[in-house]
Order: C-alpha cells, then structure tokens, then sequence
C-alpha cells in the first residue's frame, strides 16, 4: 500500500468511518480525474488550497465539480483579503501534498491544524463525496457525515457557505 494512503486509511478505519477504494491513473486536476468516476458511487468533488494575500492563513475549499469558485466573492464572504491558490511548496508544508491530490485528509499532517476547511453548502445533500486518498492514483468515497466526522476529529474550523 501506498504509504501515503495508509494513514489516511488507518485514520477512517479507527474513526469506525466505512470507505470505498478505487484505483485509476493518475490525475492532476479535477476534470481529468471525472473521467475516472462514472461508475462511482458519489458526488465528485474538488478541493482547492488557498492562501491569504498576507500569506498568514491557508484555506481548503471543498465544492462540488461542476463550480468554479469566485475568489473575489469568497474573500466578501470570509471576511479576509485577497485570496490565491497556495504554492506547491507551501501544500508540501501544510498538508503534506502535491498538486493533483488535495483532499481533506492532507488535514492529517502535523503541520495542517490552522487550515480553514469551507465546505459549499450545496454539497450538505450528497449522500457520499469522491476525494483522494493523499495520492492521485486512488479515489476514496466516503459520506457526507462522515467527512464532518473525520473534520471535526482534527480540530480545523469549518464554515458552511454557497460558493
């Protein structure tokens, strides 16, 4: 097993958290990988790091696949300056991930508790979510609940709003 995958899975399974695996090539953004999730049984979902202009806070934005998030309108809404996406390097060193495989379970590295997690709230009705597992060769699917679950284990502050 992938040794970045294994703690994630470690995580959901002492969590008593139910998941589903699928493997496939490797992706690197969000379109690519919905040519892979037809059969799934889920919501696809992508998952942006953000940055503040001041580069003090990061943010995962979790939304569904088909939006496309108004960082201008985001920044209203949070309250915070100008937003953009986060360095590769600066992924590394927060979530311990690459480009091509952010996910809430980066959320597991040491580095990753003063992350803020927004969820698009119209992703409240799926009953499950498509995410990777830290790598993008897998996907995991797991449920709406159980992503809070798995949240609110690590601590993040959570906010709900309509990207």
């Amino acid at each position: 097993m992938d040794i970045l995958k294994k703690p994630v899975f470690d995580a959901l399974d002492r969590m008593g958290i139910p998941y589903d695996v699928y493997e496939h090539p490797a992706v690197f953004t969000s379109e690519d990988a919905a040519a892979h999730w037809g059969d799934l049984d889920g919501t696809p979902v992508k998952n942006l790091f953000l940055r503040n202009k001041k580069g003090d806070r990061e943010y995962l934005v979790i939304l569904g696949i088909e939006k496309r998030a108004d960082l201008r309108q985001l920044v209203k809404v949070i309250g915070d300056d100008r937003l953009s996406f986060g360095s590769a390097e600066r992924l590394m060193a927060t979530l311990g991930l690459t480009p091509g495989s952010v996910s809430p379970f980066g959320l597991l590295h040491p580095a990753s508790p003063a992350v803020r997690v927004i969820i698009d709230t119209d992703l409240r009705g799926a009953d499950r979510l498509i995410f990777h597992p830290n790598v993008n060769t897998s996907s995991v699917t797991i449920s709406f609940g159980d992503l809070e679950k798995f949240l609110a284990s690590r601590g993040n502050t959570v906010r709900y709003i309509r990207v």
